[in-house]
C-alpha cells in the first residue's frame, strides 16, 4: 500500500485510495463503527455516483476488520462480490488478513464462499495461503469457520507443509 501524500479525510481526497486500494492507508476512515466517515459520507449520498469506490470501501471495511461497517453497507444493497480491483473480493480480503469476527458476519450473511480472485484461489484458498505465508494469530479459526460454512476442502492446496493448518484440513477431511 502506499504512502499518503496528502490528507484523506476529506471525500475527493480519499475516492482515489478507495479505487487504488490503499485499504491499510484509509483505516482512519473506518474508525468509529457505524459512526465513521465512510458511513457518514453514504448516509450523505456522497457515493451516490461512485459505485465502484463504494464496493472497495466494502472491501476495505473487510480488509480492515471492521464488521460493523460492512455489515451497515451490505444492510444498503452494496453488492458483497464487487470491490474486487486489487485482485481479491472483501471475504477473500478479510480471511486472508486473518479478520475472524467479519469472515463469520460475511459466513452468516450468506457470502459465496466458491468466488475465484484474480489468482485463480477462493475464500479458502485465501484463508490457507495467508495462514502460511503471512500468518496472523485467527487464521487456522477462519479456515475451520470456512470448512464448517462448507468450504470446499479441494480449493486449498494440500499437504500445505504447515501441520497446524494440514491438520485443520484433515479433521475437515475426516468429515466426508
Amino acid at each position: 500500500m502506499s504512502r499518503p501524500d496528502k490528507d484523506d479525510s476529506s471525500f475527493p481526497a480519499a475516492l482515489p485510495g478507495l479505487r487504488r486500494g490503499d485499504f491499510s492507508r484509509l483505516e482512519p476512515l473506518f474508525e468509529g463503527g457505524d459512526h465513521c466517515r465512510i458511513v457518514e459520507w453514504h448516509r450523505l449520498g456522497l457515493f451516490d455516483g461512485e459505485p465502484a469506490a463504494l464496493a472497495e470501501a466494502f472491501s476495505c471495511a473487510c480488509f480492515l476488520g471492521k464488521p460493523e461497517v460492512a455489515e451497515y453497507l451490505l444492510d444498503r444493497d452494496v453488492d458483497p462480490l464487487a470491490g474486487a480491483g486489487t485482485g481479491m473480493n472483501a471475504f477473500q480480503w478479510a480471511a486472508n488478513r486473518g479478520q475472524l469476527e467479519t469472515v463469520e458476519m460475511l459466513i452468516r450473511r450468506g457470502v459465496p464462499l466458491e468466488i475465484r480472485n484474480s489468482y485463480g484461489g477462493t475464500v479458502l484458498g485465501a484463508a490457507v495461503w495467508a495462514a502460511i505465508h503471512e500468518p496472523k494469530p485467527a487464521h487456522l479459526a477462519i479456515i475451520e469457520a470456512l470448512l464448517r460454512a462448507g468450504a470446499n476442502r479441494d480449493e486449498a492446496e494440500y499437504p500445505t507443509g504447515n501441520a497446524a493448518v494440514d491438520e485443520a484440513l484433515r479433521r475437515d477431511e475426516k468429515k466426508v
